[in-house]
């Protein structure tokens, strides 16, 4: 009889471990495989703006560095070889190209849309951070660097506090939250939900709890609001590829959350 509970317990150990690494693998792969995305939707989103004689964020030659880095970031990131290293090439590689896309004045963004973008760059060089920091690996075979993965909790806490300012001051967002349907209070909670989230990972208190909870709650609030494609283009007409870009911003951020939640 004891040997079978032990043996029931050993299976309940083995099927969690198992779940576990699943959720891991899962955030590692939408984290990893972001800059492939966020390369070809901005070629996506300059081509639209060629139709219509409109600049691309940053200028010729530094745009294919840029576009280059990006893929051989994400392909060695992609194979896990020197998964650390190019993932810190990869936080810098977002930072400096969104740095000079929002600075560089060839692309006009209205304020808000700048908030957005720049708040989930924010985001994804923490997701980077974290995965840099040593998190997510199948087999470690170093120490994990707990100042990279501070810093990089950190970040992602920043983004949701800019969420939660975004929620409560701008129009758009409080609309695609559900404001213009009659649910005034759905912004309100999700400011609150965000702000107290946003805490936990800067403080570094409850951080797996909060990725559990985040990893849950993004996937349907991707859906509906960044994703919400009829609102942002059809309705407030925003680029149709640069909408779709942030959207696979959220993606990468999930990514970041799953690593979190699993092996935070």
């Amino acid at each position: 009889m004891r040997s079978l509970l032990h043996f029931r317990k050993f299976g309940e150990v083995m099927a969690f471990g198992r779940a576990t690494w699943l959720v891991t693998r899962a955030g590692v792969i939408l984290l990893t495989r972001f800059p492939f995305w966020n390369a070809f939707s901005s070629l996506m989103l300059y081509g639209e703006r060629a139709s219509s004689r409109r600049k691309p964020d940053l200028p010729l030659p530094f745009l294919y560095v840029d576009m280059a880095a990006a893929v051989i970031c994400a392909t060695f990131m992609s194979y896990g070889m020197k998964r650390r290293w190019f993932a810190l090439g990869a936080a810098l590689q977002l930072s400096i190209s969104y740095y000079l896309a929002i600075t560089g004045g060839q692309a006009h963004y209205p304020e808000w849309q700048k908030v957005r973008m720049l708040s989930r760059v924010v985001a994804l060089v923490g997701g980077f951070l974290v995965l840099a920091s040593g998190a997510g690996e199948s087999y470690r075979q170093k120490e994990r660097v707990t100042v990279l993965q501070r810093v990089g909790q950190m970040f992602l806490g920043i983004h949701l506090f800019c969420q939660a300012y975004a929620l409560q001051h701008s129009t758009d967002d409080r609309a695609v939250y559900g404001a213009d349907m009659g649910w005034e209070l759905l912004p309100s909670t999700f400011v609150a939900l965000y702000s107290i989230l946003a805490l936990c990972l800067v403080a570094g208190w409850q951080v797996q709890r909060a990725g559990q909870l985040l990893a849950i709650l993004l996937p349907p609030v991707t859906l509906l609001t960044s994703g919400n494609i009829d609102y942002w283009h059809g309705r407030r007409k925003f680029e149709f590829w640069g909408q779709l870009r942030l959207t696979g911003f959220d993606v990468g951020i999930l990514g970041a959350m799953l690593v979190l939640a699993s092996d935070g």
